[in-house]
């Protein structure tokens, strides 16, 4: 797996929102492992944040617009595009104005000033979520539909047609997200003509000109019409090119427009919070379709999160068996509750546990109807999160493990006489000082037991 990356230094860019036509400062600040993409309103009291989550789309019309507590965030989809074409995972976007900066309408710039404040691996891995399966999701209203299918990388194939003669239809494909910096983040946003009078005339594109938008004319322009625009770009002669778009830009290629609905596809499916590994096929894609897909996206992932059983070989030689296990921790039978560790990283292990009807708590709990105490599953788990631990010391014999917090414990499915138990822990941060914090989840009949997040601590006695 490949590591989580950041920033390693704050960077800043200035510029005017396109909608709102404020200026606006934007700062990258980095961000720990796990934190993700966040926007921080720094011009608000508190500093409030709003996370880059698909549930938090309110708005589509123009542009993916968020909403937390009342703090909006508009038109993020060109910064979270720059942040995941860099292989970016943990980002703050901090803001003195509710929307970012346009800078040219492309990603170009934010692309350039993210490798100016240099990319920086950190220590856990990075979470993808492996597509196995079609996944689909459509518009009747429109026609735009959305599928991503199995893929060793994340890829995307955009197929765009306006129905009109002097766009028509344009595909553009990125065959591996690397290739985004040179292939789509310097694609810039655009507009037609009759979409751009209207926005105009209702004072809803403040902070347009003719450096950050394409304009495609697809109808007449009468020459009052064309006044209109030369005041509000501020120029004093405008005109149209042979390829139908207004002057004063040059296309970055012939298929500029469908390459600009790529980078919006990448910055809309950040929102569903997990890299992707897979290909996206975008059929006349909006922001409209690409958030209702990237919130169905998060919903099968957490739903597939849940329901995730380690896919282990019980029969294989195990890293740790019981004597190695014992060597390690202080625990003895009857209360030695992992018989095997089948995986060891320095950021999971996963443990096993045969449950028999020999097991001293059957006993009294209960008799007739023996169930697991969810209490010993939870121990079970720490045990196994105690190798975890004490595998980053040299003499673990000379150290014990205790407990200091156990949150979110849930329990899902009795336990009972000739179960196996698959324990996963995974490092929530870092190990420091020899505090391991954990997510910790039990298996067993391919079902999610229980969970729980454990805090252990390792403290040396010898």
């Amino acid at each position: 797996m490949n590591k989580q990356c950041t920033i390693k230094n704050k960077v800043t860019l200035e510029g005017v929102g396109l909608h709102t036509g404020e200026n606006v400062t934007m700062t990258f600040v980095p961000a720990k492992v796990n934190h993700g993409f966040a926007f921080k309103r720094v011009d608000l009291e508190g500093e409030p944040i709003i996370e880059a989550d698909a549930n938090y789309v309110v708005n589509t019309q123009r542009g993916t617009n968020l909403e937390k507590n009342g703090v909006k965030i508009q038109t993020s989809e060109h910064v979270l595009a720059a942040l995941v074409g860099l292989g970016i995972d943990n980002v703050v976007i901090e803001l003195n104005a509710p929307e970012p900066p346009i800078m040219d309408g492309s990603s170009k710039f934010f692309v350039k000033a993210l490798e100016e404040a240099g990319i920086v691996e950190q220590e856990q891995d990075r979470e993808e979520y492996v597509v196995k399966d079609v996944i689909s999701y459509k518009d009747e209203a429109t026609g735009s539909e959305i599928t991503v299918i199995p893929s060793n990388q994340y890829q995307i194939t955009t197929m765009v047609d306006f129905g009109t003669k002097v766009l028509g239809t344009q595909n553009a494909n990125l065959e591996k997200i690397a290739d985004f910096k040179e292939e789509i983040a310097d694609a810039r946003t655009f507009s037609f003509l009759h979409e751009l009078e209207m926005l105009l005339e209702h004072g809803l594109i403040k902070g347009g000109d003719l450096n950050n938008a394409i304009v495609y004319v697809d109808k007449e322009i009468s020459e009052s019409t064309m006044k209109k625009l030369e005041k509000a770009f501020d120029k004093k002669k405008l005109s149209v090119k042979p390829n139908g778009i207004l002057d004063n830009l040059t296309l970055h290629y012939p298929n500029e427009a469908a390459r600009h609905k790529l980078l919006d596809v990448v910055g809309d499916l950040a929102l569903a919070g997990t890299r992707i590994r897979g290909k996206v096929i975008a059929n006349k894609p909006g922001h409209y379709v690409n958030t209702q897909f990237a919130k169905k996206l998060k919903k099968i992932i957490k739903q597939e999160r849940r329901n995730y059983v380690p896919e282990v070989d019980l029969h294989a030689t195990p890293v740790k068996d019981i004597t190695q296990i014992m060597q390690m921790l202080p625990h003895r039978p009857p209360f030695l509750l992992v018989d095997k560790i089948l995986e060891l990283s320095e950021e999971h292990v996963i443990g096993m546990k045969n449950v028999t009807m020999n097991e001293p708590f059957f006993v009294g709990h209960f008799p007739g109807a023996p169930v697991m105490p969810g209490v010993l599953q939870l121990e079970a788990m720490a045990q196994t999160g105690g190798i975890l631990v004490l595998s980053t010391v040299p003499d673990p014999e000379n150290y014990l493990t205790y407990l200091l917090k156990i949150d979110n414990v849930k329990y899902k499915q009795q336990v009972v006489p000739g179960d196996t138990l698959i324990f996963k822990l995974d490092l929530m941060t870092p190990i420091r000082r020899g505090i391991c914090q954990m997510q910790a989840r039990a298996y067993a009949n391919g079902k999610l037991v229980s969970e729980a997040e454990i805090m252990a601590q390792i403290i040396k006695v010898k």
